[in-house]
């Protein structure tokens, strides 16, 4: 499997590997006429970014992407046999499963963002950039092709990397991520390759469609060009309140008795630095964290009472790796490809009275948004029961479901966070199909079953 080659001239860029651009604009756009969409997309298709390997030092300085939500392909005059065959929770849409997902009071959809979870957006215009002035000319000459072709932006958001690569909480970011068989050989590095091979990368077909997944099955995807290379795009704008997390670990750390650093450290699984603590649970080890193999070489196995890392830590729900038994192999099907990046400006002094808006574009690619995404949201995060945890939820993006804690697990005596606030907010999203390029050629002729 490791040596299977793919189509990276048909896949788009930023799947299998993160372009690692320090800026980006998302444009989601609303087409009111078929044939204008379809015209207005053959401008488009020329420029956008494919999964081919840049030659050394020419790494190019804009990156374009699109992808597609169930409206848009009705609105390009897609036929409904091969829409209706697509993912059935990508069909229905982000907005439609928000109760499923937890998204209710204020991160219920009646309080989205404008042209997010409506319907409206259908399709969406990424632009990667290697500074604020070349992605604002690109966003500049893709709004005046958009102005000829009577295309309507409904909802813009940009997105910029904070600096040392962190979030808004103060967390090193993306840094553990699936091995796709075929997508990547990974950095040279002689450690990493021999993880690589022993971790045994997944298929392609947990992401891409058309393509082998772990049960051997093909990916299941539209007939023609648009089943064919393409993944599904999880696009969730969340919301964080820095204030109210600085001001819960100042809690927590003075009624436990614990250092503030470690209050953070017990609630993510790692320390800032990306450290994890299952494998250095007293400090942070920059020779750990400077490592891409290093920084991802650790299970749960040797950890299974939670002393360590806490059975309820950010990371250890959202990737369970070995805790749940047989291997790897009750976690290997959940996985999912994130790429997403900061919006917002960090708070200002005190932040006293900041009005500003700030969080996570969470950006996600799934070969099955159910399975993938969902599973990990509502299984995971909501609910503690796989973990022993009973209704507990992921502390920092789990649906409240009432009065609820965290437990901070010591051989001598537990700990209890509680309780429990709301400290991220869904502002929108957007469930999206990501075609190859084949697949974008035939939407903008209307020959998807070419």
């Amino acid at each position: 499997m490791i040596g299977r080659r793919l189509d990276k001239g048909d896949i788009q860029g930023n799947i299998l590997r993160g372009y690692g651009f320090p800026t980006a604009m998302h444009l989601f756009v609303h087409l009111d006429d078929v044939a204008a969409g379809r015209r207005w997309l053959s401008t488009l298709v020329d420029s956008v970014m494919t999964a081919e390997d840049w030659p050394q030092g020419t790494k190019p300085a804009v990156a374009h992407n699109v992808a597609v939500t169930a409206a848009g392909l009705r609105a390009l005059g897609v036929p409904t046999a091969y829409v209706e065959a697509c993912d059935p929770a990508f069909l229905q849409g982000m907005a439609y499963r928000s109760r499923l997902l937890g998204d209710e009071g204020p991160s219920a959809p009646g309080h989205w963002d404008t042209g997010l979870g409506t319907g409206a957006g259908h399709v969406l215009v990424s632009v990667y950039a290697a500074g604020h002035p070349e992605r604002d000319r690109a966003v500049t000459r893709l709004r005046a092709a958009m102005a000829n072709h009577g295309v309507e932006v409904v909802h813009d958001q940009p997105a910029t990397n904070l600096a040392g690569g962190i979030e808004h909480f103060g967390f090193s970011d993306g840094r553990g991520q699936p091995s796709i068989a075929g997508g990547t050989d990974g950095p040279a590095h002689a450690g990493y390759i021999d993880w690589f091979r022993r971790r045994r990368p997944l298929p392609p077909g947990e992401f891409l469609l058309g393509h082998r997944d772990l049960n051997g099955v093909r990916t299941p995807g539209p007939p023609g060009p648009l089943g064919e290379n393409g993944t599904y795009l999880v696009y969730r704008k969340l919301s964080q309140d820095v204030m109210a997390f600085r001001q819960f670990v100042e809690e927590q750390a003075t009624r436990c008795g614990m250092p503030e650093t470690l209050v953070r450290a017990k609630i993510v699984g790692r320390w800032p630095d990306g450290t994890p603590l299952v494998r250095s649970p007293l400090q942070p080890q920059p020779a750990i964290a400077g490592d891409t193999f290093e920084i991802n070489n650790f299970g749960y196995q040797g950890d299974l009472d939670g002393y360590r890392c806490p059975l309820g830590a950010h990371i250890r729900r959202t990737n369970p790796r070995d805790a749940l038994g047989y291997g790897t192999s009750m976690s290997a099907r959940h996985r999912m490809i994130r790429r997403g990046m900061p919006y917002g400006e960090p708070p200002s002094g005190n932040g006293n009275g900041d009005p500003d808006d700030r969080g996570l574009l969470f950006m996600c690619f799934v070969g099955d948004i159910q399975r993938q995404f969902e599973f990990v949201q509502t299984q995971w995060c909501n609910d503690g029961n796989a973990f022993g945890l009973g209704r507990d939820p992921d502390v920092l993006v789990g649906a409240r479901n009432g009065a609820a804690k965290m437990v901070v697990h010591d051989p001598e005596r537990p700990r209890f966070l509680w309780p429990l606030p709301p400290l991220v907010t869904t502002r929108g999203g957007e469930y999206l199909l990501v075609p190859g390029l084949r697949g974008l050629r035939a939407l903008a002729a209307g020959r998807v079953s070419g």
